[in-house]
Parts: structure tokens; sequence; C-alpha cells
């Protein structure tokens, strides 16, 4: 069996904003065993797995990414759209847009202390889409 959703997440500001139960809320009953695949359908966001309970983890991301990929670059030509364009691309490739996470038991088997990021690279970056799909 394949199921599969696309969703519009609401806006969210610039930063590491946990989604872990938004997207429980949006899936069918899960399979005894089996995959979801959680597509991010742009290339200045992202998506990732890290802890969900210390909030401090969101600022140290964000901090540790913009001191790797920073704004105001002089040598980024990709600019179009603000300084913070071509960071934000970069930024998307080096998480990633998609997550694959093994379903165990009619659950999503993540551990303790995981919980599923949506990473906004942009400042202004509006609704985002997500592809959802599970495997059976």
């Amino acid at each position: 069996m394949i199921w599969q959703k696309e969703t519009t997440l609401p806006e969210f500001r610039r930063g590491y904003h946990l989604i872990t139960r938004m997207i429980e809320e949006l899936l069918p009953d899960l399979p005894e065993k089996g995959l979801l695949n959680i597509l991010v359908k742009h290339t200045s966001a992202g998506i990732t797995i890290n802890e969900n309970a210390d909030p401090t983890v969101r600022q140290d991301f964000e901090t540790f990414i913009n001191k790797m990929v920073p704004e105001n670059d002089a040598d980024f030509v990709h600019n179009y759209e603000g300084d913070d364009d071509m960071p934000a691309h970069l930024k998307s490739s080096i998480i990633g847009s998609s997550l694959t996470i093994p379903v165990t038991n009619h659950r999503l088997n993540l551990g303790t202390w995981q919980g599923i990021y949506f990473c906004e690279f942009r400042n202004l970056g509006g609704k985002r889409k997500l592809v959802l799909t599970v495997y059976s």
C-alpha cells in the first residue's frame, strides 16, 4: 500500500520548528511496518530530526548554520530575493529536503528525544508545501 498527501504548512518565522505532532495528525492509520517519507517542496527550507526536549537546541542550530553560511557574503551572486536568498539554498542542501522514518507497530519509530524539525531559512519564507508518503 502507498498513501500520499500534499499539505501546506502555516507560515513559520525563520528558525527550526518542531512539527512532529502536526505530521502525526495528518497521517492515516499507520501499518504495522513501513516507512514514512517527508519531502519539503522548496529550495530554501529543510527538514531534519534532532532533540525535541530542550528549545536551546533550536537556537544553537541557528547559530551554527549562520556561522557556516553567513548572509551578506560578497562572494554570493544569487541574491535576487535578498541577502538571505543564496544562504537559504545552501542551508537547504546541507540540512536536506527529505526524511525517511521507519514505521513500527503502527507508529513512527523515533527515539525518545527525537522530533521532526521544519527548518525555515528565509526571513519571509511564506507557506511551505510538504509531501507525505507512507509505504507499507
